[in-house]
């Protein structure tokens, strides 16, 4: 996955291995604001929910569906530098505990990176390509820490 300047590319997974973790550059929420980052979580859900892992997402109780959105808009926006919505309203991220019970395997972790790569690329014009570059970066290497199921 490659647009240009933009680099989307994956690093394959090892099981068990958690690579350091860099933040996204906070300019990246600057320059999209907070709804915008919402906006991109909401559409990221969505197309999750049509893929082949909408499974592990609570896609049959729009209810709950709206809560897990609400919740990863609220993460990103802290883990962006903002204000930490998710600390005040669900405690300590612990991401690779909360997403335990979730079985996730590599193919599952690059369908949810494939869905952010049709996203990124719109933000051009809003975001710099350095800053969605940053943006990819961290979820390139966060979600090799969500798996937890081998191949």
């Amino acid at each position: 996955m490659n647009f240009s300047n933009l680099n989307l590319s994956v690093t394959p997974g090892q099981f068990g291995l958690r690579p350091p973790v860099t933040k996204p550059n906070p300019e990246f929420l600057t320059q999209l604001g907070e709804e915008g980052l919402r906006e991109l979580i909401s559409d990221h859900y969505e197309l999750l929910k049509e893929s082949d892992i909408a499974f592990l997402f609570p896609v049959n109780d729009p209810k709950e569906f709206a809560a897990a959105k609400k919740h990863a808009a609220d993460f990103m926006i802290q883990i962006c530098g903002g204000p930490s919505y998710f600390n005040e309203s669900r405690g300590a991220p612990q991401m690779v505990g909360r997403h335990a019970p979730f079985r996730i395997n590599e193919k599952a972790r690059l369908r949810w990176l494939e869905c952010y790569a049709m996203l990124l690329p719109a933000l051009r014009g809003r975001v710099s390509d350095e800053n969605i570059q940053s943006f990819w970066n961290y979820l390139e290497v966060f979600s090799q820490w969500m798996v937890n199921t081998p191949s």
